[in-house]
């Protein structure tokens, strides 16, 4: 009697939606597992961080970011970005990474059990923190890091961090301080001990108090929160300080908080005050510059807390809600 041998898995869990809108059209089932092309690796993934980005690629909103989503609906029917996991598979022209390397970085539909990844955008895990927490940082850190370059950041400079108890915000204050400056963090009564965990000398609880009273002035605002305007940031600015803008939640359907960084770039031409944006890229550099952070102790994984993959529409309205404190974490 010959014994039959099992046909390999070709599908996979994984976090999936086939038009925009709320958590409600997220569901958790089947999918392909990918095929690694070109340049790509397939990852088992041990866990993957949520962030605002998630958000936004599910509603569809704003409806500019379209133009990669997919016009009418998604491109890509898996959620997710960041992601930590083990190497399973190699595709054409990788040469760095081999099968069993533990690795964190940007992915392609990582709310899954298997997601790709391009080689060119991951890093090895740091080695003294867990897959959870190496989830939490490379969309959020990486950002953060690319906002203390764009500000210039330097030792004994002011910074206030407006939205420093978010995924962005909390890598924010950690990175200023590593670079020496001393950091203000803007936060709500709820996330004071936090934000001061993450050694912000000074808080500002916004429910009680106005960042642009005017009584301080700081060498450079770092604006996650996407709310003030640019008349009340120039307020809390000293004369030749910076701004930098950072996503944000305000703004109109077509283009979310876009025109409001655009108006403070372009008045920014005309004053001594430095008005500028970010608009995060995906490189494999930053996240070695943040490997190396982390493993010093200087940096810490900001992690709030974890949800397994088939509560993911809980943990997105989780995070809609705004009651994160730091990241969001899918566990695989």
């Amino acid at each position: 009697m010959t014994t039959a041998i099992p046909r390999p898995t070709t599908t996979m869990q994984a976090v999936t939606y086939e038009e925009y809108g709320s958590a409600d059209v997220v569901h958790v089932g089947q999918a392909v597992r990918p095929v690694p092309g070109t340049g790509q690796v397939l990852l088992r993934v041990h866990a993957a961080g949520l962030d605002r980005g998630v958000w936004h690629t599910m509603t569809g909103t704003p409806y500019a970011g379209r133009l990669a989503f997919g016009l009418r609906r998604p491109k890509n029917p898996v959620l997710g970005l960041d992601v930590a996991g083990t190497v399973v598979a190699l595709g054409p022209g990788v040469t760095k990474l081999a099968e069993g390397d533990e690795v964190y970085g940007f992915g392609q539909g990582t709310f899954a059990e298997y997601a790709l990844a391009r080689e060119a955008k991951l890093s090895r895990k740091p080695v003294n923190i867990s897959f959870e927490q190496a989830a939490a940082v490379p969309v959020s850190a990486a950002t953060a890091l690319q906002t203390m370059d764009a500000g210039r950041v330097r030792p004994g400079q002011t910074v206030l961090v407006i939205g420093a108890s978010g995924g962005v915000g909390t890598y924010a204050v950690q990175l200023a301080k590593a670079f020496g400056a001393h950091v203000t963090g803007v936060c709500s009564t709820t996330k004071v001990d936090l934000v001061r965990s993450l050694g912000a000398d000074h808080l500002i609880d916004y429910t009680s108090e106005d960042f642009a009273d005017g009584t301080r002035r700081y060498d450079l605002i770092i604006d996650i929160a996407g709310n003030p305007t640019i008349r009340r940031l120039r307020r809390a600015l000293n004369p030749a300080g910076t701004v930098v803008i950072v996503g944000g939640e305000e703004g109109g359907s077509w283009t979310g908080s876009m025109d409001r960084q655009l108006r403070a770039m372009t008045l920014s031409l005309f004053i001594r005050q430095r008005l500028t944006m970010v608009i995060a890229n995906q490189r494999c550099s930053d996240l070695e510059r943040l490997t190396a952070l982390i493993e010093s102790g200087a940096v810490t994984a900001s992690l709030d807390r974890t949800y397994p993959l088939e509560q993911a529409p809980d943990a997105i309205r989780h995070l809609a809600a705004g009651r994160a404190r730091g990241k969001v974490v899918i566990t695989v």
